[in-house]
């Protein structure tokens, strides 16, 4: 076999493996289940071969926008005859918890780019064309909601509460999982569903049109952070040249690094510790938070140093902010993405050698991708509620 048959057998071997991972993951979110016990869940937490197939409903408009976007930036570099190889797909599936069964995917570019046009073309195709997809799977989401009693046939215990359950089943009940709204989803909830259908806010990831679509623009939102390598990167690349985008880049990293970690610390929790050991344990929770900035930021600022200097400044503000405005706070779950890209995707972006500017037609698509984002993003995607 030759090594670009070996590489094509095993691009189509991880679609598939991830067609079933994201399959597992939709009948999960659906049905509120998992498919293997692992000896840990009992019989009626278990789902079935039907319920199985149902999965589909979320993993096939899900793989739908991920591959437009993919095939969005393949075609691109194809146009511009760039070498980049078929998209790669990431199955990821944890069986006892909860997941979207995929990483995503991506495509290689295997000839160095040294134009801040083709990159920009290449950057800005992918998130364009997975976000007009998303936009038609939320339109058919919404306007094909099922009838409200759906929601009895995944949690027949609320039966008994009819359709006002909402009042009364989350009381005490700790876990759920809500989707922070975007501008869009907010849109399509308020002037495109049915007001007689739409599901209570708590039971959302039981419809696997709109979770795949929500999803999908949280995806989008995240490649369109104009940081580093991802898409949003080259398009504001593209935008700026290299002079300018090596100032806002970076600037932007430091704001998204406050922001995620606003909140997590106040002075007040120290004041009201009952003990010293809650006392050194707290500041020892403090210090591994300032060391994880400061991995984070140190390529950034040039300098180990200057690294420390600057994770100690954010924590001293994101303390100021917390005892002003008690009531601000970040997401933590950002903190991932912060670490990768500090650590891994980087800030900054390749240098090119053919640095000329783009003309009215695509300055004007890189303020559209700046809409989508704005439209996609989320301040908190996931929360985790209780009664």
């Amino acid at each position: 076999m030759s090594p670009s048959a070996r590489t094509t057998l095993i691009q189509i071997l991880l679609f598939v493996v991830t067609l079933i991972t994201t399959t597992l993951s939709g009948a999960e979110w659906m049905y509120g289940k998992t498919f293997f016990s692992f000896g840990v869940f009992p019989a009626d937490q278990l789902i079935g071969w039907p319920e199985l197939w149902q999965g589909l409903h979320f993993s096939l408009p899900f793989l739908l926008i991920l591959t437009v976007h993919e095939f969005g930036h393949y075609f691109t570099a194809k146009i511009h005859q760039v070498e980049v190889t078929l998209p790669y797909y990431i199955p990821l599936w944890f069986g006892f918890t909860q997941s979207i069964g995929t990483m995503g995917a991506f495509i290689r570019i295997k000839s160095v780019i040294k134009s801040r046009v083709k990159f920009f073309d290449i950057g800005i195709a992918g998130p364009l064309a997975g976000f007009l997809a998303a936009l038609v799977v939320l339109w058919y989401g919404f306007t094909h909601l099922p009838p409200p009693e759906y929601i009895f046939t995944i949690h027949p215990e609320y039966a008994r509460y009819g359709l006002d359950y909402g009042q009364y089943v989350y009381e005490g009940k700790e876990g759920a999982l809500v989707l922070g709204d975007n501008i869009l989803f907010w849109w399509f909830k308020n002037y495109v569903a049915d007001p007689a259908r739409l599901p209570h806010p708590n039971e959302i990831t039981h419809y696997p049109y709109l979770l795949a679509g929500f999803i999908s623009l949280f995806f989008t939102a995240l490649n369109l952070i104009p940081i580093g390598q991802l898409d949003g990167g080259h398009i504001l690349y593209g935008l700026l040249g290299k002079k300018r985008f090596n100032v806002v880049a970076p600037t932007l990293f430091v704001l998204f690094a406050f922001y995620a970690g606003l909140g997590l610390f106040r002075a007040e929790e120290f004041a009201t510790l009952a003990s010293d050991d809650q006392y050194y344990k707290l500041l020892g929770y403090l210090a591994l938070y300032v060391y994880f900035l400061y991995i984070c930021l140190k390529r950034v600022a040039g300098s180990p140093r200057t690294g420390l200097m600057l994770s100690l400044g954010i924590v001293v503000a994101q303390f100021a902010v917390s005892y002003l405005r008690p009531d601000w706070e970040g997401y933590s779950g950002f903190l991932f993405f912060v670490f990768l890209l500090g650590r891994f995707l980087g800030v900054y972006h390749p240098e090119t050698a053919d640095d000329g500017p783009l003309g009215t037609r695509r300055i004007l698509l890189g303020w559209l991708a700046v809409v989508v984002f704005i439209l996609c993003a989320s301040p908190k995607p996931f929360i985790l509620v209780g009664g």
